[in-house]
This record gives structure tokens, sequence and C-alpha cells, in this order.
């Protein structure tokens, strides 16, 4: 049984803005279709959720440290 690999903040502050929103939603279609499952009870790796929803902090909190580096603040 393969353990699941988290997304490092190093390894995510190298990809640019369009691959940080496409990895996202990816992660969110992922998180998605795997809520589907655990309410059908078919999920199998529960800990997958866990995993994928602090991927997605992470790449939200790298998202929004550009933004305020840009000046993008409130």
């Amino acid at each position: 049984m393969g353990g699941i690999v988290a997304l490092r903040p190093e390894e995510i502050r190298n990809w640019s803005d369009d691959e940080l929103r496409n990895r996202l939603e990816q992660i969110r279609r992922e998180l998605f279709n795997l809520r589907v499952q655990w309410v059908m009870g078919q999920l199998k790796d529960v800990n997958r959720i866990r995993a994928l929803r602090k991927d997605s902090a992470r790449i939200l909190t790298i998202m929004r440290e550009r933004e305020l580096a840009r000046g993008g603040g409130r």
C-alpha cells in the first residue's frame, strides 16, 4: 500500500500562476469525486480527502502570498 505524498511548499512555489490554478482545479474535482464515493460508501482511502484539503490550502496560501507581493491587498 503506497503512502500519500503531500505537496511541499518549496515545490509549489516553483509553479507558474497558471499551473497553480490548474492544480487547484484538479484537486477540487478529485475532492468532489472522493466525497461522492464517501457518501455512497465506496471510498477506499479516507486519508486522501484530508491530504487533498491540505494541498489545496498550501496552494491557496502561496497564491495569496503572490497576490500580496504584487500589492494586491484589501
